[in-house]
């Protein structure tokens, strides 16, 4: 036992919990029960503003963050990126994804060449839907806002991670009167989305937006494993606080020292 720390005992049942009911639930979802996730209104609006755009003749417009595959949130919002063209595919809606990074570039042209074949449409496909534009933050900011003012999407995707130019593209494709639906982890964008955005997925959402998407059995099952986890460390920490505020915790150790 002299290579076991006993101070990281609490990690270890943590983790023990946290798998069981990871793979609990994922269980369940291949088995076909039914896991609840709770409506998130920008996910339930993506219906809504590819049809705007169906409707309208005009084209989709999805900025996948300027991070690299390596950002979760920009792993989440490939996600999101496979739905909506599943959706533009089905439609015949024109579909613009404008990238900064290389490797993210790469990935979400792939993800959109799979999303339009298991759409049954690859006639759709071409590789001009998911395109290059530059690796410099600013530069790319000026055409994304460019293609918003000349060509006017009806529907812009804002979801990933963003930085300094959130408020100028929000700004401007709510300028063009497009509808706009937006996502990000980082805290200090959030309130610039929720302004000038008309849906914004804040936080957790986000990374929650494939399961809810997809429902794909393992995505779906994790995600309820890591919320059970999350109340049972919540629900310790209240009875942690009500046991040590009435001293159950030190009578409890008194007596054990006495017998």
């Amino acid at each position: 036992m002299e290579h076991f720390d006993a101070s990281r005992l609490n990690a270890l049942v943590l983790f023990i919990v946290f798998c069981v009911l990871v793979l609990t639930f994922i269980g369940r979802a291949r088995a076909g029960g039914d896991l609840f996730i709770r409506k998130i209104a920008g996910l339930n609006a993506i219906d809504e503003a590819v049809g705007r755009a169906t409707e309208l003749g005009k084209k989709v417009l999805y900025v996948p963050g300027i991070q690299s595959i390596d950002e979760n949130q920009t792993i989440a919002s490939l996600a999101v990126l496979s739905h909506v063209a599943k959706m533009t595919a089905r439609y015949g809606t024109e579909l613009d994804v404008p990238n900064k990074d290389p490797l993210t570039f790469a990935s979400a042209r792939e993800t959109v060449r799979e999303a339009y074949m298991q759409a049954g449409r690859p006639d759709l496909y071409n590789e001009g839907i998911v395109h290059y534009v530059t690796y410099d933050q600013f530069a790319y900011t000026a055409a994304v806002s460019g293609t918003m003012v000349r060509e006017r999407p009806a529907a812009n995707f804002l979801i990933g991670s963003f930085f300094a130019e959130s408020l100028l593209l929000a700004e401007t494709g709510q300028a063009s009167g497009a509808i706009q639906i937006a996502g990000t982890a980082e805290v200090a964008q959030l309130p610039f989305f929720v302004c000038a955005c008309d849906y914004t997925l804040i936080g957790e959402e986000l990374y929650a937006a494939g399961a809810y998407l997809s429902r794909e059995p393992s995505m779906l099952g994790s995600i309820k494993g890591q919320d059970w986890t999350k109340a049972a460390v919540a629900l310790a920490i209240l009875l942690g606080v009500i046991f040590e505020s009435v001293h159950i915790f030190p009578a409890f150790k008194q007596w054990i020292s006495i017998n």
